[in-house]
């Protein structure tokens, strides 16, 4: 990924809470020069390197047959994203721009084979994503074969993380009052995803 100076970001408790708070992200394999892309929940798991991502694809999803521990894969995890008027900028002749924040995560996925661990993958989703608002459903009210025939279906995996790059696009190379101009014009404009870019973007102009 094309990571200037002013937006790369590398701080990993910083690349850790992104990934879990985007946690639907953007699995991409390739078989024979063809690239192939699943879109699926991820949950990372922290170990003594960049952690390792938990997931699973239906068997019938052929990109399954890319994960055999020896194969790069690239997982994008995406965040909010907006356009940029050149309008809301103080100084003059400025060009349109896209504001975003993304992690792209590397590794080589692996099957778990036995069924305990894949168990062990879908039941810890289900926990992540459960809430009061859901009703906190539970794996536990199902039978138990039904879950077995379930578990047939799918293909649960990990991949640990070779390496990781971040990049939080938020107008750090403008100057402080074009950013502030940028900030204001999100926030008029509507729409939660601009503002959640102008809040990000008031985080880094906090900080700067």
């Amino acid at each position: 990924m094309y990571r200037p100076t002013h937006f790369d970001i590398d701080d990993p408790a910083t690349l850790a809470a992104f990934m879990r708070a985007q946690s639907f992200a953007l699995l991409v394999t390739s078989a024979d020069g063809v690239p192939f892309a699943s879109h699926i929940p991820l949950l990372l798991e922290e170990d003594e390197g960049n952690g390792r991502l938990l997931g699973h694809l239906a068997k019938a999803n052929g990109q399954c047959r890319a994960f055999d521990g020896a194969t790069e894969a690239l997982v994008v995890f995406w965040g909010p994203h907006a356009y940029v008027s050149p309008s809301w900028y103080v100084s003059e002749k400025m060009v349109p721009t896209w504001n975003y924040v993304t992690v792209h995560a590397y590794g080589n996925p692996k099957v778990l084979d036995d069924p305990a661990a894949a168990r062990d993958v879908i039941s810890r989703l289900t926990d992540t994503f459960e809430s009061d608002a859901t009703g906190n459903w539970s794996m536990d009210v199902l039978p138990e074969d039904f879950i077995e025939r379930q578990l047939k279906g799918i293909v649960a995996f990990e991949m640990p993380i070779d390496r990781i790059e971040g990049k939080f696009k938020l107008s750090q190379n403008r100057t402080p009052e074009d950013a502030k101009g940028v900030i204001d014009g999100l926030q008029a404009s509507g729409g939660a995803e601009a503002a959640e870019v102008a809040r990000l973007m008031a985080e880094v102009l906090a900080g700067a």
